[in-house]
C-alpha cells in the first residue's frame, strides 16, 4: 500500500510541488529527502528551515499521511506587520504627491 503526498517549496519567483507515492511509514524528513528537492535547491537546510504540513509547523520526524502536503518554509526577512506598515507608508506618500 502506498500513500500519495506532495512536497512543496516556494521562492518569490517560483513554486515547486512534487507529487510522490511512497511506502509507509513516511516522516516529513524522509518525504523531503525522497522528493529530490534538496538536490534541486541546495540552499535548503533541513536542520535550520522550518517544515510542516498544510501550514502547520511540525518536526522532521512527524509522520506523513495519505493526501498530506509537506511544506518547506523559507525564513521571513520581514515580519508581516512590518511589511503592512511599509506598504501603508508608501500609499500615504503617493497620496501626498497627488
Amino acid at each position: 500500500m502506498t500513500i500519495e503526498i506532495e512536497v512543496a517549496y516556494a521562492l518569490p519567483e517560483e513554486q515547486v510541488v512534487i507529487p510522490l507515492a511512497l511506502e509507509p511509514p513516511v516522516t516529513i524528513e524522509s518525504a523531503i529527502r525522497q522528493s529530490g528537492i534538496l538536490e534541486r535547491f541546495p540552499d535548503i537546510v533541513l536542520e535550520d528551515d522550518r517544515v510542516g504540513i498544510f501550514g502547520r509547523y511540525l518536526a522532521l520526524d512527524h509522520p506523513v499521511e495519505d493526501g498530506d502536503r509537506v511544506e518547506i518554509y523559507r525564513p521571513l526577512y520581514l515580519s508581516p506587520t512590518d511589511a503592512r506598515r511599509i506598504r501603508a507608508e508608501a500609499r500615504r506618500r503617493r497620496r501626498r504627491r497627488s
